[in-house]
C-alpha cells in the first residue's frame, strides 16, 4: 500500500527525485548519471522502489526498460514539502519561515526578487481587506 506523499524524503531520494524532474522522467542510467557520487545499479533501483512505494514515482516498461516519472507536478510536491516543513518546524507560521529564509538567503537576493516578494506581501494584505481587488497572478504561478 502506498504511503502519503508528504512522508520526508532522505538526502538520496531527494537528489534522485530532483533527477527525474530535471529530465521529466528517466530510466536507471539517468538516474545514476545525474548522482554526483558512484551509486550501484541495484542501490539506484531501490531508491526508485522505494520512492514509488512512498508515492512520488511511477514507472512503465518501454523497450525493456522502466521509465520512471513523477506522480505530480514538481510545485505541487513542492507545496505540499512546504506545508509539512512548516507544521513540523515553524508552527505554522509563514513569518518564521520567511525569517529564516532571509536570514539564510537574504543577502543574496537580488533587488529584483525583494520587489517581487514586497508586491506578494501588498497582495496579501490586499486581498485581508473587505474592498480588495481581485489577485494578479505572482511569477511562480505562470511558471507552473
Amino acid at each position: 500500500m502506498p504511503r502519503k506523499q508528504e512522508e520526508y524524503l532522505t538526502k538520496r531520494e531527494q537528489q534522485i527525485m530532483e533527477i527525474i524532474y530535471r529530465h521529466g522522467r528517466a530510466d536507471v542510467a539517468a538516474v545514476m548519471d545525474g548522482l554526483a557520487d558512484d551509486l550501484s545499479n541495484s542501490a539506484v533501483r531501490t531508491h526508485l522502489r522505494i520512492l514509488e512505494s512512498k508515492g512520488h514515482l511511477t514507472h512503465a516498461e518501454e523497450n525493456g526498460r522502466f521509465i520512471y516519472a513523477p506522480t505530480r507536478a514538481r510545485k505541487s510536491a513542492a507545496r505540499s514539502a512546504l506545508s509539512g516543513l512548516l507544521q513540523t518546524f515553524f508552527d505554522d507560521s509563514v513569518e518564521q519561515v520567511m525569517a529564516t529564509m532571509l536570514s539564510v538567503r537574504g543577502k543574496n537576493l537580488k533587488p529584483e526578487e525583494l520587489d517581487r516578494l514586497s508586491e506578494m506581501i501588498e497582495r496579501a494584505r490586499a486581498a485581508k481587506t473587505p474592498d480588495a481587488a481581485p489577485e494578479s497572478e505572482t511569477q511562480s504561478d505562470r511558471e507552473d
